[in-house]
This record gives structure tokens, sequence and C-alpha cells, in this order.
């Protein structure tokens, strides 16, 4: 965990987007004490605009928008990390799997990993949750069957490097066994690179069930952010002008969360991805003006 601390340790972008990810997170946990009322609670009249007693007003059917939004966060955020979770262990497994035996077992699991990269992702998406019926847990089980293959060939990159180091060949030569080796030898090396992945995938796992709710393939009971949007845009937010108060608001914290996790995984990918360390880039500096010798009197 010490790659870990020094990523962002020197690293601006990767403290703001740390900062921002545990407030969200602060908010959610804590949203029986911070939210005002009940989610599904009727509190005011239908479309009132925000005032000392709503600060973000309600909705069509009187129901306060700002408690809405601190209980949905509990959904948006929940989804978005329990999918990673889910989806980088998948791709862990197989990528360490692969990259340890090689052969025809990594022949066979890159062949797959490539099937998943090279379809269209966002359409089978819409397709497989359309399918599955609108279900937060149909719609994380559609996500970590699509979002698994990018971790699995970015670990295994890296276990092909790891398992020709010293200490894994001795491991080898000495008789440990394969299951061993992967776990006690090959997987310290490559989690600084699972949390990287783990950081990318949430960003990108919440920002696809924001759309999908959006578009209505989410679960209609529960709240979420992308549920908020979805019902304020099919009643007339636009037309009553509520959506200054009805839609802005999810939107920006949703637009916040995605920023939050990709400053962090960016500050951490920066660091940990071999790819991107083998390539060597460095940002030109601007060099000091170096001032003409004057002969001395």
């Amino acid at each position: 965990m010490t790659s870990l601390a020094r990523a962002l340790s020197g690293s601006r972008q990767g403290w703001l987007g740390l900062i921002i990810l545990v407030s969200l997170l602060f908010g959610a946990l804590m949203a029986p004490w911070l939210s005002p009322y009940a989610p599904s609670e009727r509190v005011a009249r239908p479309f009132q605009p925000p005032s000392r007693h709503h600060l973000l007003g309600t909705n069509d059917i009187g129901q306060d928008i700002l408690s809405e939004i601190i209980w949905g966060s509990r959904a948006s955020l929940g989804t978005g990390v329990v999918t990673a979770l889910a989806a980088t262990t998948v791709g862990t497994a197989v990528g360490i799997a692969a990259g340890y035996y090689g052969g025809w077992v990594d022949g066979l699991f890159m062949r797959i990993v490539d099937l998943f990269l090279v379809i269209p992702f966002l359409p089978l998406m819409i397709l497989l949750a359309a399918y599955a019926g609108p279900s937060f847990h149909h719609l994380m089980l559609v996500m970590v069957f699509l979002m698994w293959a990018r971790p699995a060939r970015i670990i295994r990159s890296q276990v092909l490097t790891l398992k020709s180091w010293t200490y894994v060949e001795s491991a080898r030569a000495a008789g440990a066994r394969a299951g061993y080796i992967m776990r006690y030898h090959i997987l310290p090396g490559v989690l600084s690179l699972v949390v990287a992945q783990l950081v990318m995938t949430a960003s990108l796992a919440i920002l696809i069930e924001a759309s999908l709710s959006f578009l209505g393939l989410g679960d209609p009971v529960q709240k979420s952010w992308g549920s908020i949007l979805f019902y304020a845009h099919s009643r007339s937010a636009f037309l009553t002008g509520a959506w200054v108060w009805w839609i802005l608001p999810p939107g920006l914290l949703i637009t916040l969360t995605v920023m939050g996790f990709a400053l962090t995984g960016f500050a951490l990918d920066t660091v940990l991805n071999p790819r991107l360390r083998a390539t060597g880039i460095t940002y030109p500096t601007r060099k000091k003006e170096e001032k003409p010798l004057t002969p001395a009197p």
C-alpha cells in the first residue's frame, strides 16, 4: 500500500478526487441523519420552489427533492462500488490465471476478453438491461458481465512480468503450488494496480447506472440520482420551470462523483499502470534562460 500513498502524495488531482469521494460517501452513509424528510413522504404541495423548509423545492407529488437526492446517493454510489468490486474481482482472477499459466489458458481467456472489448458496449448494455427487467440487482449483474474484461487485460500484462521475477521462480522451484504462488506472490504484486482499476471501474459503473436509470431501465421503486432525472424529465420539469432545482442538482452530483473517481483513478493509474510507466512519457519543463558570461574587468 506504500505505492498507493506515494501515488497520491505528489498529486493534487488525486487528493482532490479523494476528498470529493470521501465527502459523498460520508453523505450517503449519514443519509438518515442528514435528510430532513423521508424520501417517499409527501411534505408540501407539488412543484414548490426552493424555500427555507425545502432547500431544493418539491417534485410533482410534493416530495422533498433534497431528501430524495440524499437517499438516492446510497443507491447510486452503492451500485457503482458493488459493481466495481465484483467486476474487478472477476477481472483480477482471470488476469492472474491467464498471465501465470500462459499457453492455451492464456489464449482462451484473452480471446474471450477480446470479444467483450470489441462488441458495442452501450447498445448491448441497454439490450441486456431491458431484457433482464427493471431491477438494481439485474442492472448490477449486467454491468459486471460486461465490465470485467478491461481489468483482466491490464492485470494480465503485469502478471506476465511478475511471474519471471526471482522470488516467484524460487517458489516454483521449491515445489509451491500454483494456487499458493498466485495468492501469496502474484496477487500482492498487482494489488496496487487492482485498486487503480477498481476506482476507474466504479466511475464508469456509476455513470452507466445513471444513464440506464434515466432511460427507465433502473428500479422504479428505489431512489437514485438517475431515477430522479427520469421522473423529472417524464413529468414536465422543463415545461414547469422545475428543472432548475429538480434536474440540475442530481446531474451535478453525478458529474462531481465521476470527476472524483476519475481524478483519483488517473493519479493511481499514472504511477501504477505498467503500460504508462513503460512509455517513459515526461512533461516538458521550461528551461531557464542562461545569462551570457561577461568577461571580468
